[in-house]
């Protein structure tokens, strides 16, 4: 191993006067794990520069974005890479295409497929380097090193095994199809709606539920109307069933007013049939009293 290090320093030593280069020292190298529900980050601090990070959210894979303290590095374009260790003659840098580098304390955030693969290149002993240069002939360079890097990447893998199954954009809105035409919730309806009820026990700033029902236009406006209040009724069941407070809860009912797509056919008239589900954010909830108020139900004509 120490001969490696050896090889890595005679390396950086070699670099063009004309590179300008931020690593940490060998000895000093960490990664460090964090991480709750909705997201976990696998960071290495970067000397006199910031940090390199994976950052992957719930519902999503992981990016890399490399944070700065101290912008050394112009905007533009920069080259992406895993580059090949120092102790690994005969393999060549892996380019993976550009980044655009922004203005603000996080220069870039790489693509998801690009993030993959420095993971790959970090197991299998490679660098992610960025390489960036400037309008004067300068290059400047950003380096994070494999060292230490299996044991930190086990511990994210377990906070990743964590992660809520979707990210608040991704959950915070769905339609509940009633594709038989009843009012009753079926198991894909369910399942979706505890994906929705998962986040929001998880996340206390998300705390309001609205819900709109809505028909198709089989029947007569009043039975379509009534048909999408209890489809509405149907949903708020669930979630109170499963701990949610019906003053936390807005139902209103349309009847087949607001078609998804146009009753031409029995498909297009089972995308109608639904509920709209949407999940907002606002204060933490208080404690409510057990008399709390009921759920407001309206209609629209």
């Amino acid at each position: 191993m120490r001969q490696r290090y050896l090889a890595l320093l005679s390396v950086f030593a070699s670099l063009p006067a004309m590179a300008l280069t931020f690593q940490t020292r060998l000895e000093s190298i960490e990664w460090s794990v964090e991480g709750d529900k909705f997201e976990c980050r696998l960071a290495q601090p970067i000397t006199d520069f910031g940090s390199g990070e994976f950052v992957r959210r719930a519902g999503e894979q992981a990016t890399f974005r490399l944070k700065t303290y101290n912008p050394m590095i112009g905007g533009g374009s920069a080259t992406l890479l895993a580059a090949a260790a120092p102790w690994q003659p005969g393999r060549d840098d892996i380019n993976l295409g550009t980044v655009r580098i922004g203005s603000g304390n996080v220069l870039f955030s790489s693509s998801q497929v690009q993030a993959g693969r420095l993971i790959s290149g970090l197991m299998d002993g490679r660098s992610p380097v960025v390489r960036h240069s400037g309008g004067d002939g300068r290059v400047s360079e950003v380096r994070l090193l494999p060292v230490r890097f299996t044991k930190a990447f086990t511990d994210y893998q377990s906070c990743v095994a964590k992660l809520l199954p979707q990210n608040f954009e991704q959950v915070k809105q769905s339609d509940i199809g009633f594709p038989g035409g009843g009012i009753e919730l079926d198991s894909a309806a369910k399942a979706r709606l505890q994906v929705m009820l998962e986040y929001m026990k998880a996340d206390p700033m998300v705390n309001h539920i609205e819900l709109d029902g809505h028909s198709d236009n089989s029947g007569n406006r009043l039975t379509n109307r009534d048909l999408s209040r209890r489809r509405a009724l149907a949903v708020m069941e669930f979630f109170k069933a499963n701990g949610i407070l019906e003053s936390q809860i807005t139902v209103r009912f349309h009847g087949e007013r607001y078609p998804l797509a146009p009753n031409t056919s029995n498909t297009n008239r089972a995308k109608n049939r639904r509920v709209a589900v949407r999940l907002e954010r606002g204060a933490p909830a208080e404690q409510v009293a057990p008399q709390a108020p009921k759920a407001a139900v309206s209609a629209t004509s």
